[in-house]
């Protein structure tokens, strides 16, 4: 809890925004109206509600604006309160658990509506020549998942074009049609819902109007005469210049690479005179994308370093104040998630934290979602402790036994990895020998690790003497000297592959060396996708974290592991990746890792009966 006496405690982003004095004695009536901004604004001041610094800005320039810059600024709470009563006596909720129940806003819900519908500036370049105007044109909405973001919105959206001006034309829009189609839906479901509404519009496959075949009246804001339109588009639709809007939704804008979808819905409201442009996101896991940029100028506006006016942009965004408090404080965790306890289960995220503690694979993606963490790929995957290993075995051991291969290859000077896992009855221990092949140009000459061509700066001569790797006479690595490899273990040892796991690009001459060696059915290819190495990504780091992986303590596969980071795909689905920003951070060890462990969950069962296991 805050120290309500000390104003100190009430810490800002923008130190030019002095926290306001006296603000306990705040009236929170505004024109006979009860205001949930202000009363949200004290209850937050007093720690009675924990928000993070972000909010904490946005909040005290809202009230500073109401209270001390009353000649810029009007607020008046008639419109806000109308659009908080439809939706709290028109909108329904349609999914369990609270299926059937009146859509009741949260304070903080509350808070929001007034802050977009209540204030008015004055504006001389309205329509009719000058007038006090709704003063946000746009809604920067940033908040963990499973708070409830895309109903309430929803509910927003559809409050103001039942409410609003008629002739409103809506567009829901996403990176996707499936995104899109969420909020959409959503719209739809509240207007079924409700008896006034349903009657008065109907849907088709072009989107939802007003007007109803069962209507008597012809005429009016709630008939076919109004030509207002609610209707939905992704990323990948054509012909997105010339729409003329009034209110746009964007949702998870954190999925999205560059501005291509939202420039053109942002200069389609801009003859408008009061119109309504929604982002509404979680964190994402998209590097450098849109959001990053959006969220560096947003973070630029609530400091007073914005170089445009950012005065009409309203800046809303739940964020824990620094990943340290999600360990040790569950009571922060609000900041980031507003609606705990309510829409979001304590136990649910708890359990999710829980989760992040042991799991690098889930960490970065849990405090990018549930707590509105930003987690760049530059983040290792595995902690030390579980990437050392000291036990070892000679792959003697495994003479005349069957094995699954999994074969990372390589186009030009590229490392290349070869992986042989083993496995023994009733032995939970997966045994894992890789060879590594590089060029003979690459290597260098064994003497200095400062080559252009080798910018990891690895000594590979040295490796190359120790068994690890092979050097190859040539400055490509030819398929067949990987096959031939495999072979050669075979032929030695007697070590035959049940499957040989591989990346399917560029591979045809392996695959097929592999068929004349092995038989047609040993080549399988794996997909190098999220959702094909999400389980065996998973499955390596469950092993490795209870030392059961035994990789011979080889010294390439141990820097291979370090070099890796996770990459994420919308659904948290995971696979390999090299972490950012070094050229020499080579990761085909743990590729062919990973590749292995995918060809052996294709065939664990038959592959286990072979062994006797």
């Amino acid at each position: 809890m805050y120290n309500t006496a000390d104003a100190a405690t009430w810490e800002l982003v923008n130190p030019d925004i002095t926290p306001l004095a006296g603000w306990q004695a705040l009236n929170e009536d505004v024109g006979g109206r009860h205001s949930w901004l202000i009363e949200y604004y004290k209850r937050c001041r007093a720690g009675e509600i924990i928000i993070g610094r972000e909010l904490k800005t946005t909040l005290e320039s809202l009230i500073q604006d109401i209270f001390c810059r009353s000649d810029v600024y009007r607020f008046d709470l008639t419109e806000a309160h109308k659009r908080i009563k439809f939706i709290e006596t028109e909108i329904k909720h349609f999914e369990s658990p609270f299926a059937g129940k009146p859509f009741i806003l949260a304070i903080n819900q509350k808070a929001i509506a007034e802050a977009i519908f209540g204030f008015y500036v004055y504006d001389p370049e309205t329509s009719d020549g000058g007038r006090w105007a709704r003063r946000f044109q746009e809604i920067f909405l940033l908040v963990a998942r499973k708070n409830g973001k895309t109903p309430f919105v929803a509910a927003l959206v559809l409050a103001e074009w039942f409410c609003g001006d008629a002739g409103q034309k809506v567009m829901c829009a996403s990176n996707d049609y499936d995104q899109a189609g969420l909020i959409f839906d959503c719209i739809n479901a509240f207007r079924e819902e409700s008896r006034a509404v349903s009657k008065v519009t109907h849907k088709n496959i072009k989107g939802i109007f007003f007007g109803n075949p069962k209507q008597r009246k012809k005429t009016g804001k709630f008939s076919a005469q109004n030509k207002g339109a609610i209707k939905k588009m992704s990323a990948k639709s054509g012909a997105k210049e010339g729409r003329n809007l009034k209110l746009v939704i964007v949702d998870e804008v954190h999925e999205m690479k560059d501005s291509s979808t939202v420039l053109p819905l942002q200069t389609s409201v801009s003859t408008q005179d009061e119109p309504l442009y929604f982002e509404i996101t979680t964190e994402g896991i998209v590097r450098d994308g849109y959001l990053d940029d959006r969220l560096s100028k947003a973070r630029k506006a609530l400091k007073g370093e914005s170089d445009t006016d950012a005065s009409r942009w309203l800046i809303w965004l739940y964020t824990q104040d620094s990943e340290a408090e999600i360990w040790n404080d569950p009571s922060s965790w609000t900041k980031s998630n507003p609606l705990l306890g309510i829409a979001k289960k304590r136990s649910y995220l708890q359990a999710k934290v829980e989760t992040a503690r042991h799991s690098g694979t889930d960490r970065a993606f849990i405090l990018a979602k549930d707590f509105n963490i930003k987690q760049l790929s530059s983040n290792a995957w595995l902690e030390e402790k579980y990437i050392v290993c000291d036990a070892t075995f000679d792959l003697a051991d495994f003479t005349g036994c069957w094995c699954i291969c999994g074969v990372d290859l390589a186009e030009t000077n590229d490392l290349c990895a070869c992986t042989f896992l083993f496995m023994k009855p009733n032995d939970p221990v997966k045994y894992l020998h890789t060879m590594y092949f590089v060029t003979e140009v690459k290597a260098g000459d064994g003497q200095s690790t400062d080559s252009p061509t080798n910018p990891e700066k690895k000594d590979y001569r040295q490796w190359e003497a120790e068994g690890l790797c092979r050097i190859v006479k040539d400055n490509v690595i030819d398929d067949a000297i990987v096959a031939e490899y495999i072979w050669e273990i075979y032929e030695k040892f007697g070590i035959r592959p049940y499957v040989v796991g591989y990346d399917e690009w560029h591979a045809r001459e392996f695959a097929k060396r592999i068929v004349k060696r092995f038989g047609q059915n040993v080549p399988v290819k794996i997909r190098m996708t999220p959702e094909t190495l999400n389980v065996p990504t998973r499955n390596i780091e469950e092993d490795l974290r209870a030392r059961l992986i035994n990789y011979q303590n080889n010294a390439i596969c141990r820097w291979n592991f370090r070099n890796t980071a996770i990459r994420y795909d919308r659904n948290g689905f995971v696979m390999p990746t090299k972490i950012v920003g070094y050229i020499g951070n080579k990761i085909d060890g743990t590729m062919s890792k990973t590749i292995a462990y995918a060809a052996l969950r294709g065939c664990k069962s038959a592959f286990m009966a072979k062994i006797g296991g």
